[in-house]
């Protein structure tokens, strides 16, 4: 039986000012980083140890998996980031109080770019200082890997190729992985395993900084899952 374990970043200074965040590389607010010291005891104390991790570009993620190997004395191992991991690119709604912006357009429209797996927020012009090819940690991205907004269904397509070309062969290996992302990122991993499909995928919520373990037989196929701290 092989194990895979993913954990959603401990809560961000922007989950905590309820903005949208997306790609925005904000810190962990001071709950987060607790979340993920006590997901990192957690782990240690349920005997879970890791031979590789994944997580994202942004800061929020890799510092939640930080603070998990520290807590498992397990910093050694290797760590690959990508921007695959990435959260969902919210547009030019990244920045925005979610409130303020239901005020705005309406609860109803708020909704539909939140939830709807194929609705995208307004775009981002590429002079805007939150386009991603404004950034240097993506100068290395082709241009039609940089997003001005994404729907849900473009952040699971990202994440399927990173699954695709390196996860999978990793498990498919015997290596006990952590993956350390995002809520819709996710998402995307969870709804392929578990084959949920496109209307159910919108109401799965994931706990920040409480790890999800997967139970997966040979063929990679769900055996159970559960929260860890459960």
């Amino acid at each position: 039986m092989l194990k895979l374990v993913l954990v959603r970043h401990g809560q961000s200074e922007w989950n905590l000012e309820n903005k949208f965040t997306g790609w925005t590389d904000v810190e962990l607010s001071e709950q987060g980083v607790k979340e993920a010291k006590e997901a990192g005891n957690i782990l240690k104390q349920k005997g879970y140890s890791f031979d590789k991790a994944y997580t994202s570009e942004l800061k929020r993620a890799q510092h939640t998996l930080d603070y998990i190997l520290e807590e498992m004395g397990e910093k050694g191992i290797p760590i690959e980031k990508s921007w695959r991991l990435n959260e969902r690119h919210y547009g030019a709604l990244q920045g925005l109080n979610k409130d303020e912006t239901r005020e705005k357009y309406g609860a109803d429209q708020v909704l539909l770019w939140r939830r709807s797996i194929d609705v995208k927020p307004p775009e981002l012009s590429e002079d805007d200082p939150r386009f991603p090819g404004n950034d240097s940690k993506y100068r290395n991205l082709k241009p039609e890997e940089l997003p001005k907004t994404e729907n849900l269904i473009d952040t699971i397509n990202r994440v399927m190729v990173l699954w695709n070309s390196e996860i999978k062969n990793d498990l498919l290996e015997g290596k006990r992985i952590i993956i350390a992302a995002h809520g819709n990122s996710l998402r995307g991993l969870i709804k392929y395993l578990d084959k949920i499909s496109d209307k159910e995928i919108i109401n799965v919520e994931l706990e920040t900084g409480n790890p999800i373990c997967y139970e997966l037989d040979d063929n990679l196929q769900p055996i159970r899952h559960y929260y860890v701290k459960d």
